[in-house]
């Protein structure tokens, strides 16, 4: 998948783990993982930058396992931010699967009209 494309979707991504509830990074890295290919060296350098932009706030919770981890919040300033990606995310997907659906959903069907319009 083209690595730009994807930093912006995992952008997207980290802020809809984040609005549901505060966590700390490697959690997010789990959920996401699970769905995703995404690594510890992608979503440090977004939740360091999304912090320093005023859309989340750190505070560090003692861990029963550990080190104190640092928990990410999501701040208004970052709610309005994740609302404006979504809305432009689902404006954009919307227009993509319509496009892509022109010629039906069914690999089958695709196939059948492709060869009755090369075969014309």
């Amino acid at each position: 998948m083209n690595a730009q494309f994807k930093r912006g979707i995992i952008e997207l991504c980290v802020l809809s783990v984040l609005v549901e509830k505060d966590t700390y990074g490697y959690e997010i890295i789990s959920q996401l993982s699970s769905y995703i290919d995404v690594s510890e060296n992608t979503i440090y350098p977004i939740l360091r930058r999304l912090t320093s932009e005023g859309y989340f706030e750190t505070y560090l919770q003692e861990s029963t396992e550990g080190a104190p981890r640092k928990y990410y919040q999501m701040t208004e300033k970052g709610f309005i931010y994740y609302l404006s990606l979504r809305e432009e995310w689902d404006a954009f997907i919307g227009g993509v699967y319509h496009i892509i659906n022109l010629g039906g959903k069914k690999s089958e069907d695709i196939f059948k009209r492709f060869k009755e319009r090369i075969n014309s």
